[in-house]
């Protein structure tokens, strides 16, 4: 499992192994336009569940930046990698703890490398 918070592990015995991995591996495909690395690896993705009421997968999540205007097109291209996996989903976006590097997975660290940040 990448998405290394205690929350999300948890998130994991909720949803099911098979289906944690198949929203975790789709979430991996949904890059951040500005720095190139897939939001998972990225650290914007705090935790996971799931809501019976609404029979909905919710995404606890955050941005890089309180500011940043791409939030419509985050949720459009989770929407399109969640397709056939999740009949629904909502985003709840989420400020605190507020993002950082420390966020940064070491897949993460690795791509940001290679693409000449220093992280």
């Amino acid at each position: 499992m990448s998405l290394g918070t205690t929350a999300l592990q948890s998130a994991e015995s909720t949803l099911g192994a098979a289906r944690f991995d198949a929203i975790q591996e789709a979430l991996k495909d949904v890059i951040d336009p500005e720095l190139g690395i897939n939001i998972v690896d990225l650290g914007l993705i705090y935790d996971l569940g799931w809501d019976d009421e609404n029979d909905a997968l919710i995404i606890h999540m955050t941005l890089t930046s309180a500011g940043c205007p791409l939030t419509e097109m985050l949720e459009s291209e989770i929407g399109v990698n969640l397709d056939g996996i999740v009949d629904r989903f909502r985003i709840n976006w989420v400020w605190m703890p507020p993002w950082g590097i420390d966020k940064i997975t070491d897949d993460g660290r690795e791509m940001m490398s290679a693409l000449g940040f220093n992280v």
